[in-house]
């Protein structure tokens, strides 16, 4: 009995601070959306470098996500997760000194690097410590902790910055990764290094981190003659990777998990074009609604935590229905729900009432709920205990190339039909028609990825 009780305990712990960690890091994102008036005022930024600082947080991100998960599977997640809390909050804290616009985009980076060491690392030690049959129901809970930051982050961002600034933001971010740092050596006792026999291909890692670079920042740049240089570069490094993979004696990301994995690849693949198509829908509707609606940054972010609001109650009981029902069944039609969502958004113009903005965000949080607890947990499922930090990193990769590819075609859309001008009354319609289009995209990925979403093949047999 007393083994018995330990083990629990050491559940819950880990579940709380992994909880506290997933809340961190969405937070900052939502609420930096409705700071991006105030950011420009203050770096006199155009619209584009108004979508990077989003896109810089989450282009560091990616390019660790993958090589810090199976660093952390040899050397220990704890220790990687640790460490990353703590690069976090040395680039919070640095990012309030910002001078200039680049300054402020380059600790936007640290962040992102710090948040990929503890992202990729909490999934894997919640999924180190659960028994399979909690599986959904403890991913459920780190699910609506992502979601809560995210239902949060507008409406107290919004408060914070209206009456402190922006920088306000980041002196919370100081706090709650304090907090998550006691929380985690407090209460997360013992290490997990399935892995600790295996060595680190530093080579495939910075082969990766430099594909990943090329890819996303010459996506960026379209439609600029540097993007055509720069995105088949990414293309062929990350083939180059892929090969190097197949010869590695000890990969970073072993290509057998892919090619021999059906679910754990069409989960996968799902996340990706999932996140691609909803990500840029906070970044589209803050604008929308502050500069085309009038609202100040509190009330903008009210409506905006309509969304992750509903994510927020639905993930867990998605999660638990997923330990009982086919997670595919479950992932499909939560996608399906967010293609009409986006669908509606096509349609958006000045005079569309509040009301129906905000009933169209919720149709949106409970299709996202429906889709990413269940679609979790099948690919946690789909892998061995070994390969725990490589599956969380690599779903956190798809997540967040879906986020930064998001966020790259809405960067596409503003400069294609704004250019770079700062939004305001003159190019008001020139905004809505790039949002129009931008959504018709997104609406678009969204089919593809149910198709992909109900090909993954059945996790229970």
């Amino acid at each position: 009995m007393g083994a018995a009780q330990g083990e629990e305990a050491l559940q819950h712990s880990t579940l709380i601070v992994t909880a506290v960690t997933a809340f961190m890091a969405p937070f900052m994102l939502s609420s930096v959306n409705v700071a991006l008036p105030a950011l420009q005022v203050e770096f006199n930024a155009d619209a584009v470098l108004l979508g990077w600082i989003a896109t810089a947080y989450l282009l560091a991100t990616a390019m660790v996500l993958v090589p810090a998960g199976k660093f952390a599977d040899i050397h220990g997640r704890k220790k990687v997760f640790l460490t990353g809390i703590v690069i976090y909050i040395l680039g919070s804290f640095v990012a309030i000194l910002a001078p200039d616009i680049w300054w402020f985009l380059a600790m936007r980076a640290v962040q992102g690097l710090g948040a990929a060491m503890f992202i990729t690392t909490s999934m894997a030690l919640l999924a180190s410590v659960l028994p399979p049959a909690k599986r959904g129901w403890g991913i459920g809970i780190l699910v609506t902790a992502v979601y809560a930051g995210l239902a949060t982050g507008p409406f107290a961002g919004g408060m914070l910055i209206q009456q402190f600034g922006w920088r306000s933001l980041f002196w919370l971010m100081l706090l709650l990764g304090a907090g998550s740092l006691l929380l985690a050596l407090r209460f997360l006792r013992g290490e997990w290094a399935d892995a600790g026999k295996e060595r680190f291909d530093v080579p495939g890692s910075l082969v990766y981190a430099a594909a990943i670079c090329c890819l996303v920042y010459g996506g960026t740049r379209l439609p600029d003659r540097l993007s055509w240089l720069l995105v088949p570069a990414g293309l062929l490094g990350l083939i180059f990777f892929f090969r190097m993979q197949k010869k590695a004696a000890s990969p970073i990301f072993p290509v057998t998990l892919l090619l021999g994995n059906r679910v754990f690849l069409f989960s996968s693949l799902a996340a990706l074009i999932h996140y691609g198509a909803t990500f840029a829908v906070t970044f589209q509707i803050s604008l929308y609604l502050q500069y085309i609606k009038g609202m100040p940054p509190r009330t903008a972010g009210l409506v905006l935590m309509v969304q992750p609001v509903l994510m927020t109650i639905f993930s867990t009981p998605a999660g638990r229905l997923s330990d009982r029902l086919e997670p595919r069944l479950l992932a499909s039609s939560g996608m399906a729900l967010t293609a009409l969502g986006l669908t509606v958004f096509v349609l958006l113009g000045p005079e569309t009432p509040i009301w129906q903005v905000a009933g169209n965000l919720a149709l949106l949080g409970f299709g996202f709920a429906l889709f990413s607890s269940p679609n979790m947990s099948a690919i946690m499922g789909s892998v061995e205990r070994q390969q725990y930090g490589l599956a969380s990193g690599t779903v956190a990769t798809m997540r967040l190339l879906g986020q930064m590819g998001s966020m790259t075609a809405a960067t596409i859309f503003l400069s294609l039909f704004v250019g770079r001008e700062a939004i305001g009354p003159e190019n008001y319609p020139r905004f809505l028609a790039s949002m129009h289009a931008c959504f018709l995209f997104f609406v678009l990925l969204c089919t593809v990825g149910i198709v992909f979403s109900l090909l993954r093949g059945s996790l229970r047999k």
